[in-house]
């Protein structure tokens, strides 16, 4: 199939038996993470792909439909897991310029993301860009009180009640958030906006196959059908326990093993540019998970071959704590073939009729050769193309993997007890009620 995507290890050092040392440990995290799924919160996306709501599924397309019809612009209000994941599959899956082509070629909505920082430059910049088009917003957070998306959601009400008027407004802000209870649920109500649920049993960063990435993902015109069959065929995939068969576990146990040699920073590394936020995702989805009890691998990443003339020296022959992660797309959606020039002057003629993939290919290949005889091990996960189905099988593997890692190393994967940690000083130092400095 197509969305398959295969391991391959391009390091010594680590041999099958070291790995299969780990098999008895991997098949209880796989039993204990089944068996508590039913009983307790955040294990929701193990079984997401095939217990998935149907009926705000076609509620999803149905919305997503009057957007792109009555829409020029959707802005994406959300931090975190509440945009990173839907942001990461429009990138992936539209043209690298989406935003920018005239909407004629696009034929959807321009989709512009607020309410991941604080910046007024920023904000003002995006109020600049909309103009007087037409626009639809879409609020996710599941409590409406985190600072970033409130602050731009508060704005982007008035906006709209001041462009519209509030009845109109209404029909054209769509909210994502708690089923029951939360400060985004109560306003949603009392304006009758129109609402998704972030299920309970789903955290944040493990959320964006639901109505989180879903709906945002649905305006850009992406086949969400075709996204959660990638994720089913991976949920089936993955739910085999013997380690000697499952290469999202064989992914989680080789990044231990490698954290235990003191190679404690991993780099997701991909040749393809369209997948400069699923990198972000990624790095959201282990930082959150495994950064905890002063353990954990940094999750880093880099484009190449863009970064080799940045960070290239130092990942050949700076400090030996490093390892990456190589996506290697291996039929590219488009080509560009290399033709004679009679001057030669740039002295490329020796690659006449070769085409861009195949040079980065030859790229990707020599650098996995000097970093790995640099002491820089390469794990390549291997898939055919990049498309829906692809894109739905890689969210369903890191997270699988993730949990699995996390359970490894001996942490909760599903909490983030230190993100609370600058929220309480921002809010002493504005003078939040309840936060006064003791």
């Amino acid at each position: 199939m197509a969305n398959n995507v295969k391991l391959e290890v391009k390091f010594s050092g680590i041999d099958t038996k070291e790995i299969m040392l780990q098999a008895e440990q991997v098949e209880k995290i796989h039993q204990e993470l089944r068996a508590k799924q039913a009983k307790e919160n955040f294990l929701g996306w193990l079984t997401l792909p095939t217990s998935y709501n149907k009926i705000e599924f076609e509620k999803i397309k149905k919305c997503a439909k009057k957007i792109r019809e009555d829409s020029d612009v959707f802005v994406v209000i959300g931090i975190g897991g509440s945009y990173l994941g839907a942001r990461a599959v429009i990138e992936s899956l539209t043209p690298t310029f989406y935003n920018l082509l005239p909407k004629e070629q696009r034929k959807t909505p321009q989709i512009l993301y607020v309410g991941n920082n604080m910046s007024g430059t920023y904000l003002n910049d995006l109020v600049e860009l909309i103009g007087n088009r037409d626009l639809s917003i879409n609020v996710i957070s599941k409590s409406g009180t985190t600072t970033e998306p409130a602050i731009a959601f508060r704005f982007f009400r008035e906006f709209m009640e001041n462009k519209y008027g509030v009845k109109e407004a209404r029909k054209r802000i769509y909210v994502t958030t708690d089923k029951e209870k939360g400060a985004l649920r109560t306003l949603a109500k009392k304006e009758r906006y129109e609402t998704f649920i972030i299920p309970n049993n789903i955290g944040g960063r493990y959320s964006v196959l639901t109505a989180v990435g879903l709906l945002p993902i649905s305006v850009a015109d992406i086949d969400i059908e075709k996204l959660m069959a990638g994720a089913r065929f991976a949920q089936e995939k993955y739910s085999e326990e013997n380690l000697k068969y499952n290469d999202c576990y064989k992914y989680a146990v080789l990044r231990n093993l490698l954290y235990q040699k003191e190679k404690n920073i991993e780099i997701l590394v991909t040749y393809e540019p369209k997948l400069h936020y699923f990198i972000e995702w990624w790095k959201q989805l282990f930082g959150e998970s495994e950064g905890k009890e002063q353990k954990g691998i940094f999750p880093a990443g880099a484009e190449f071959t863009t970064d080799l003339h940045s960070l290239g020296q130092y990942i050949q022959e700076g400090r030996r704590n490093l390892f990456e992660t190589v996506i290697n797309i291996e039929k590219q959606e488009a080509n560009v073939q290399i033709h004679f020039d009679e001057d030669n002057l740039d002295e490329l003629n020796y690659l006449e009729t070769r085409t861009m993939d195949e040079v980065n290919h030859k790229a990707m290949q020599a650098t996995i050769q000097a970093h790995t005889e640099g002491d820089v091990p390469n794990i390549v996960l291997n898939v055919d193309k990049l498309n829906e189905e692809t894109m739905g099988h890689f969210i369903y593997f890191f997270e699988l993997a993730c949990a699995v890692s996390g359970k490894l190393l001996k942490v909760d994967p599903f909490n983030q007890p230190g993100v609370e940690k600058y929220k309480i000083n921002m809010f002493q130092l504005l003078g939040k009620p309840g936060y006064e400095e003791k």
